[in-house]
Parts: structure tokens; C-alpha cells; sequence
């Protein structure tokens, strides 16, 4: 029965009392190396499957079937384009930054699954638990720009050095309201720790997206535009920059790029399941950890099939209403909601958790309806603007007055 309940102490437990016998710190050393592994290995098999879901929910999107042919619903369509990128030609341009461009996409796919070594799955079932988790998730993350920028660089290319450039404009801008909106649940929490933040959602009115809706959203667009992906997919183009900074690549490093954007595309959904659904809380979830790893994979395919629905529906926009949705909405709008929620969270200190709960949601939805106002009215200030297509009004010269009647 203890192992039904909480099968990954169990498994420790066995394999410690088969080294019983070594010294004292290869144990656990070794222990802990092979948990690395399986969630190195949890996270790279999750990307076979997610390709399968996202191509099922476009196709359904979009009034088509998806895959079909290879396997049972098309199953085993994934693997078969594994195989062939892996037995693809591995080329490198000539004049290429040669040890960056191979760094690249090692960085790209690393800097994901290190994120998942602060992730709680379940009550016990986490990697290691640090004080300073959320900062250690903004920093590991900035990692994924790093790797765009490099691969961009280095590959000799004027596309992907265009797909670059973009990097430096969309990445490190969003970056601002993504950390803004992580202060919230920090505050919230009292705690820096990812465990501690999932600790202080106990309750169902207590998970910070009743708090925090404003934030919850900001931090859900902004990691759409980390990860690259609808409508913020500027860095790849295809119609414009002929798939931007990875158009060098082929064969297995391509294979790693694409990994590594499948999964990142996964962890944001479980990063705002954790930050602001609870994570792993849910019913009987303390007594049965295996319980809580259902929750958790339920909210996060959850948030993933938004992600998947954003893709599949939305075009892309222009760099410029981009970085002005950014810079003029985003950004002001989150710095307001942390200075909102900084003072509700002092007068309301001691309140029940429902009362806090429906205070702050209100105080968002009124900073909500104040900021599109604010919009709205800078938007009637602006000079009206000719519309695409629409003839220049030709300018015709004054009639001339009427002769005089003949006497």
C-alpha cells in the first residue's frame, strides 16, 4: 500500500537499502544522480506526446483530422520524425562561429530542464527545494534568450542574425512584466521558495489567481512571448525571415531546438499552475502524493491546451504594436497591480482568506477597467490615421466666382 501511495519514496527507499553496504556518501549521491535522470528523461518523453496533442488540437482547430496513419490515432507519428531528424545530415556552415553554434542548442534545451529541478510534483516529490526558487526560475529561464541569441549569431546567416536582433527586442522586454508578476505570489506567499508559494495556496479560494487574475495573465502573454510561440513567433517567421535564428540547423541539433521550444512551451503551463492554481493542492492530495501528481498534470495540460488554442487561432502581430503592447500596457499595468496588491496585502492582514480572496480580485478587476479607460482615451488623442488602400482626398482649387450678368 505504501508504495501506491507514494511510489517514488518507496522506490528510494529500496535503493538505498541496496547500497546499505557502500560508503556514506555515494548512496545518496548516486540516488539523487538517477532522480536527475528520470526527470531529464520525464521531461524529454513528455515532448513525444505533446508534439502528438498539439497536432490533434490544431487539427481540430482547424476542421482536420491530424495524424492518423502511423500507429493507433497516429501515435507513433512523433517517433517517426524523431528517427528522421536523428538520421538527417548534421552540417555547419563553413564560416560559422563553429563552438557557439553547437553550444546553442545544448543551452536551448538545458536551460528548460533545469527549471524543472525546483518544480514540486507532488506533496514530497520535488528535486530540491530552495529558498530562492522563483529567482533561480528567472535566471535559468534568460538562459533560453541567451542560447536564441547565440544560435542566431553564430551561424553566419543574415536571416538568423535578423531572428537575433529580434531576440534582444522581444525576449528581454517581456522579461520585465514576467518578473513583476512573479513579485506577486512572492509577496503573497512571504517566500521566494516554489514549495512554499504551492504551501500557501491550501485552500481553493486561496490560490493567488483569485488574488492576482491581473498578474496570473501577465505572466501567462509574457511567457508566450519568452517562449517565441503565436503570436509573439517573430524569432522563427517563416513567411518573413525564413525561420529566423535555427534556419542553419539540421539533424539532431535541430531536433534539440525543437525539444527544447515543445517544452518550454509545457513548462510555462506548469509554472502557472504551480505560481497561481496550486500546483499539486487538490482533495486527499497530503495523504496520497501520487494524487497530487494527478492535480498537477491535470492543471498543467490544462493551461497547455490554452497555450495550443492561442497557436492555433491567433496571427501574428508586428514588432512594433509588440513591443508597444509590452512597453505601454503590459509593463505599467503589472507594476500598478504589485503596488495594489502590496497594500491590500498589509490592510487585509489577518482577514479570512475568502474576504482577502474577494477584496483583491475586485481591486483587479476595477485596475483592469481603469487601464483600458486609460487606453481608450490615449487612443482618441492620437491624429486619425489614413487607412490602408483608401484614396488621398485631391485637392481642388477654389471655384471661381460667377461672371457678371451682362447689362
Amino acid at each position: 500500500m505504501d508504495f501506491l501511495t507514494n511510489p517514488v519514496d518507496a522506490i528510494r527507499e529500496w535503493l538505498l537499502g541496496l547500497m546499505a553496504n557502500m560508503p556514506a556518501p555515494w548512496p545518496d549521491v548516486i540516488v539523487n544522480l538517477l532522480g536527475v535522470v528520470v526527470v531529464a528523461s520525464f521531461g524529454l518523453g513528455l515532448v513525444i506526446i505533446l508534439v502528438w496533442v498539439e497536432r490533434k488540437v490544431a487539427a481540430r482547430f482547424q476542421d482536420r483530422f491530424g495524424p492518423n496513419r502511423v500507429g493507433p490515432y497516429g501515435l507513433f507519428q512523433t517517433v517517426a520524425d524523431i528517427l528522421k531528424l536523428f538520421t538527417k545530415e548534421d552540417t555547419t556552415p563553413d564560416n560559422a562561429d563553429k563552438p557557439v553554434y553547437n553550444l546553442a542548442p545544448i543551452l536551448s534545451l538545458f536551460s528548460v530542464l533545469l527549471i524543472w529541478a525546483v518544480i514540486p510534483f507532488s506533496k514530497d516529490w520535488l528535486g530540491t527545494d530552495l529558498n530562492v526558487g522563483v529567482l533561480y526560475i528567472v535566471a535559468v529561464g534568460s538562459l533560453g534568450a541567451l542560447a536564441v541569441l547565440m544560435a542566431g549569431w553564430s551561424s553566419n546567416n543574415k536571416f538568423a542574425l535578423l531572428g537575433a536582433f529580434r531576440t534582444v527586442a522581444q525576449l528581454v522586454s517581456y522579461e520585465v512584466p514576467l518578473v513583476i508578476s512573479i513579485l506577486i505570489p512572492v509577496l503573497l506567499a512571504r517566500s521566494m521558495g516554489v514549495h512554499a508559494i504551492v504551501d500557501a495556496q491550501d485552500t481553493f479560494f486561496g490560490m493567488f489567481f483569485f488574488m492576482a487574475p491581473i498578474a496570473a495573465v501577465i505572466f501567462f502573454i509574457s511567457s508566450i512571448a519568452e517562449v517565441g510561440r503565436t503570436p509573439f513567433d517573430l524569432l522563427e517567421a517563416e513567411s518573413e525571415i525564413v525561420a529566423g535564428f535555427h534556419i542553419e540547423y539540421s539533424g539532431a541539433k535541430f531536433a534539440m531546438i525543437f525539444a527544447g521550444e515543445f517544452l518550454h512551451a509545457f513548462t510555462i503551463a506548469v509554472l502557472t499552475a504551480t505560481l497561481f492554481f496550486g500546483g499539486w493542492r487538490g482533495p486527499g492530495a497530503e495523504a496520497y502524493p501520487i494524487l497530487g501528481w494527478v492535480y498537477f498534470m491535470a492543471k498543467s495540460l490544462g493551461v497547455y491546451l490554452i497555450v495550443s488554442w492561442i497557436r492555433s487561432t491567433l496571427p501574428r502581430i508586428r514588432i512594433d504594436h509588440m513591443l508597444s503592447f509590452n512597453w505601454k500596457y503590459l509593463t505599467p499595468l503589472a507594476l500598478a497591480t504589485l503596488i495594489v496588491t502590496a497594500l491590500l496585502t498589509k490592510i487585509l492582514e489577518g482577514q479570512a482568506v475568502w474576504y482577502q480572496s474577494l477584496v483583491m480580485f475586485l481591486s483587479n478587476v476595477v485596475l483592469f477597467l481603469i487601464a483600458n479607460e486609460i487606453v481608450k482615451w490615449r487612443e482618441s488623442k492620437k491624429p486619425g490615421r489614413q487607412v490602408v488602400g483608401q484614396p488621398r482626398p485631391v485637392a481642388r482649387p477654389p471655384a471661381e466666382p460667377a461672371a457678371e450678368a451682362e447689362a
